[in-house]
């Protein structure tokens, strides 16, 4: 005789399996460590009250600097395939949702990409004779990496948004994890854009707003690592 359900459970959705989510989550870390390696561990280290000593760094260490930008690489590879796997971790029960989170990922990725030109630009610079003060051009490839780096994160503000919105509604994954998320998503979207249109303002918002995105992210990315995905869920 064929065994059925229980009456109030209902099987996890079969377009990732455990295992894939595992994976989802360890990308997912990778895609944390390496950004936090090329944001704080090198361009905050070679980065310099004064466009001389920023560029003197820069020259100084090139290969750690250039390390900064392998890492950011290796960052946007990881969360383009946590991309695929978390779209298909929801797409079952609400695949345009699922798609249009995958979409703002996406060009969050691709804006990224565009922003590794300008991290590099210093170096570029540094070897062409008779620019009148490199320096002042390194520094503003940086402040220019920063702009984009910032416009970025309003995608991906969004993306964490509506990943939030999923697992609230598809219940796979715990509510506050969902929860952290969606204020991860929208700390993000308003600092970015206060950062755009009103920089006055968004410096009198709490330093603390910028942990939210982090602690959301990491908190996701731990539970599908160490629980992966349970094998029925409530209704």
């Amino acid at each position: 005789m064929p065994r059925t359900l229980n009456a109030g459970a209902a099987v996890a959705p079969p377009g990732i399996s455990g295992a894939a989510a595992r994976w989802a989550g360890a990308l997912y870390l990778g895609t944390i460590a390496f950004g936090l390696f090329a944001e704080i561990g090198v361009r905050a280290r070679v980065r310099a009250a004064d466009a001389a000593t920023t560029a003197s760094n820069i020259v100084h260490q090139q290969s750690w600097y250039r390390l900064g930008e392998a890492a950011d690489l290796a960052m946007l590879g990881c969360y383009i395939a946590v991309t695929a796997l978390l779209y298909r971790l929801f797409a079952t029960g609400a695949r345009s949702l699922s798609l249009v989170a995958a979409g703002f990922s996406l060009i969050g990725i691709a804006v990224l990409a565009v922003a590794g030109m300008l991290h590099l630009a210093p170096l570029a610079l540094s070897e062409y004779q008779g620019l009148a003060r490199p320096d002042l051009l390194a520094q503003l490839a940086l402040d220019l990496h920063g702009d984009l780096y910032g416009i970025s994160l309003v995608f991906f503000g969004v993306y964490c948004l509506l990943i939030g919105i999923l697992c609230v509604t598809s219940r796979l994954l715990p509510l506050p994890i969902g929860l952290l998320m969606m204020a991860g998503g929208l700390a993000h979207i308003v600092t970015r854009l206060l950062w755009i249109a009103a920089p006055a303002a968004r410096h009198a918002l709490p330093g603390a707003l910028d942990m939210l995105p982090l602690a959301g992210e990491a908190a996701l990315a731990a539970w599908l690592l160490l629980a992966g995905l349970p094998r029925t869920r409530s209704t």
